[in-house]
């Protein structure tokens, strides 16, 4: 399969995945709390692809280890948490929304830390889309109109912490198969500090066999297997195969997915919030119809 149409294909298919995994956040949480969604959702997928890292470890990049970590823990781990712990405030399509933020990081992110050059056309589509999430934390819940600053600004954060990884990896890491760099990432590096903090929420002293653990822990699995690790061997691969800002692309298809699974789930959106929604969008698009970040 020749690259171009692959990165669609990767595309399409991470945009499914992700956005899928805003839903499968809030369902986890009526079952556990944020801080053992969070932890469970890197432990799993370190179970999982530990088989990989064990058969592989020769390959580990020892002489890039510091970007290693750097990348697992702003990609695979901090995220994994303020993504829980924001929904338990806002709705599941407003954190696929904010999350659509993402390509706008990749570039201030490649500016400030990669030295990549900014356009004036880029600069300004940050700006209408930083207008757009304005107007999702001030326009409040569609029922009773709150302020959801705090909640928002930690979703701006997870969504940095993934443009900082994303920029690392593909500066740094390429000379590591997508599939082996997510064994050593959840396996290697993530396993234990997910192991530490689930045993500090208290999880191992509290989970039963019951029908309410078991649904949770289904929930949190199918997150871990196809929101965590088969997403995380895709996202590798596509930013193998295309840009990082092309790869942060899948965050504009992210929202249509989360908010199509929100509805479904009966969550509405204030007129202010899809007016915000739709800024950040156009905001999005405005910045990528024409210039592409260039390495000085």
């Amino acid at each position: 399969m020749n690259t171009d149409r692959e990165k669609w294909i990767l595309l399409v298919f991470l945009s499914v995945i992700w956005g899928s995994s805003f839903i499968l956040i809030k369902k986890s949480l009526d079952h556990f709390s944020p801080y053992q969604v969070g932890a469970l959702r890197v432990l799993i997928a370190g179970i999982i692809l530990m088989p990989i890292a064990i058969s592989k470890y020769k390959l580990l990049p020892k002489k890039h280890l510091k970007w290693l970590l750097l990348a697992a823990f702003t990609g695979n781990f901090i995220p994994m948490f303020l993504f829980p712990i924001a929904e338990m405030e806002v709705s599941s399509s407003i954190a696929g929304i904010v999350n659509s933020m993402m390509p706008i990081f990749v570039i201030i992110v490649g500016a400030l830390v990669w030295k990549f050059e900014t356009t004036s056309r880029q600069i300004t589509g940050t700006l209408i889309s930083f207008t757009g999430v304005c107007l999702l934390a001030f326009g409040g819940n569609a029922e009773s109109g709150t302020f959801k600053l705090i909640p928002i600004l930690l979703l701006l954060l997870a969504t940095l912490c993934y443009a900082v990884s994303t920029t690392t990896v593909k500066s740094k890491l390429m000379e590591v198969s997508s599939t082996v760099l997510s064994a050593f990432v959840f396996s290697f590096v993530l396993f234990f500090p997910s192991l530490i903090a689930l045993t500090f929420t208290g999880f191992f002293s509290t989970f039963s066999c019951d029908k309410d653990h078991l649904t949770g822990l289904m929930f949190v699995s199918l997150l871990s297997i196809f929101g965590t690790g088969l997403a995380m061997m895709m996202n590798y691969r596509l930013l193998k195969v295309s840009s990082p800002l092309f790869a942060s692309t899948v965050t504009l298809l992210m929202p249509i997915v989360a908010i199509i699974w929100g509805i479904l789930d009966g969550e509405k959106l204030s007129a202010i919030q899809f007016v915000g929604a739709a800024i950040i969008i156009a905001g999005l698009i405005f910045l990528r119809t024409k210039t592409n970040i260039i390495k000085k």
